[in-house]
């Protein structure tokens, strides 16, 4: 879900193609407000764990502003497989305008793209994968979906459940983490980049599993 409801987006004919030959390219995308004043919101997640893979992969290189394609996008190249990293700065429910226009450019299918994002009906220190189905209410997702099609990667990562229960879900997910959250995002990190390594070498679907990065 998301606080920001600017406009609704009419869904566009998806005209995607597989990278030719036999190198393949993958785009992972991190759903997110732009922003200091989101930093470490849990609405976030998405941009946090993106620039810690970023910075901490000799494979990737630094962050690219791509005005043009309203992101912030880096790339690496790990064996065979080119990858695209993004961060739309669209401001959330407009995510899927960004990963359009960086799809359509690099001309990569929504086969070869993993979407991670936070959700509110996960648990804190559970991360659950999954290829397609519904955007569950989150704003970002849905506007991806409208975009490129139902077909593509969802890494979605725990942040409830919302304490107090009576408070509005728009102000929970844009508050920060709690200081036992933060104290957790280390293994957050390291667990989603396990996800994204092994979703980048193994040229398979996200397979139906869930994770747990608590210690």
């Amino acid at each position: 879900m998301s606080l920001f409801q600017n406009r609704p987006q009419a869904s566009d004919t998806h005209n995607y193609y597989t990278a030719a030959g036999l190198n393949k390219t993958v785009l992972i995308v991190g759903l997110g407000n732009p922003g200091k004043e989101y930093d470490l919101t849990r609405h976030n997640v998405g941009f946090h764990v993106l620039d810690q893979f970023v910075s901490k992969q000799s494979e990737m290189e630094g962050w690219i502003h791509k005005k043009d394609m309203r992101c912030h996008i880096a790339q690496g190249q790990f064996g065979d497989t080119k990858v695209f990293v993004i961060k739309p700065q669209t401001f959330m429910n407009l995510s899927g305008e960004a990963v359009q226009a960086v799809a359509n450019f690099y001309k990569i299918s929504p086969d070869f793209m993993a979407v991670i994002h936070d959700e509110l009906d996960i648990n804190f220190g559970q991360i659950r994968l999954r290829t397609g189905g519904s955007a569950a209410g989150h704003n970002g997702v849905k506007s991806v979906t409208q975009h490129m099609g139902e077909n593509y990667g969802r890494i979605r990562v725990g942040i409830g459940p919302k304490v107090p229960e009576q408070m509005d879900s728009a102000d929970f997910v844009l508050q920060r983490f709690s200081k036992a959250e933060q104290e957790q995002l280390p293994n957050l990190i390291k667990e989603s980049s396990a996800i994204f390594t092994e979703y980048i070498y193994s040229g398979q679907a996200l397979a139906t599993e869930t994770r747990t990065f608590l210690i």
